[in-house]
């Protein structure tokens, strides 16, 4: 079976759907796709540079990047559920490259942070992101690189805004 890769705008017609814009032509498919293809080459990468499954690197970078934290922080800064952000942690834990101690006295039941081991493996992680970063927004110059930084600022903001609403 052929998979369509168009919108056909004749049958869109006689289905009286004419103003539905293609599904392949909305933002956030289009972010999804962008995504997916870039999750994929992340993956393959850290794989192959570190080890690291995509969101074991995901939660060492986060770890790094915001250490102390509890397992309720990592999960919601690197958006995960907190089961899947529990079993990374314990996967780093497990590879000795983080560190978790009970912290009772705020709150927080373990706080994570890197080890001296995890430190040279965040590095390592944080260039990849880096040069995952460089290598997917090269085709924008740096105008473009700004103007689509500031966008998706806005567009987390509003979509957060949004989520917030939603449960008050």
């Amino acid at each position: 079976m052929n998979t369509p890769t168009t919108f056909d705008d004749e049958l869109a017609d006689e289905l009286g759907l004419a103003d539905v814009q293609p599904l392949n032509r909305t933002m956030t498919y289009r972010l999804h796709m962008l995504h997916k293809l870039s999750d994929h080459r992340s993956q393959r990468t850290y794989s192959h540079e570190t080890g690291l499954s995509l969101s074991d690197g995901r939660c060492l970078a986060t770890v790094g990047s915001f250490e102390p934290l509890s397992v309720n922080d990592l999960a919601r800064l690197s958006n995960l559920n907190k089961g899947q952000a529990s079993r990374a942690a314990q996967a780093l834990v497990n590879y000795g490259l983080l560190s978790k101690k009970g912290q009772v006295e705020d709150g927080r039941g373990v706080v994570l942070t890197l080890t001296a081991e995890g430190r040279r493996v965040w590095r390592k992680t944080m260039e990849l992101i880096r040069l995952r970063n460089d290598d997917i927004f090269s085709c924008l110059n740096d105008e473009e690189q700004s103007q689509l930084s500031d966008f998706l600022d806005r567009l987390i903001a509003h979509a957060n805004d949004e989520k917030n609403d939603q449960r008050g």
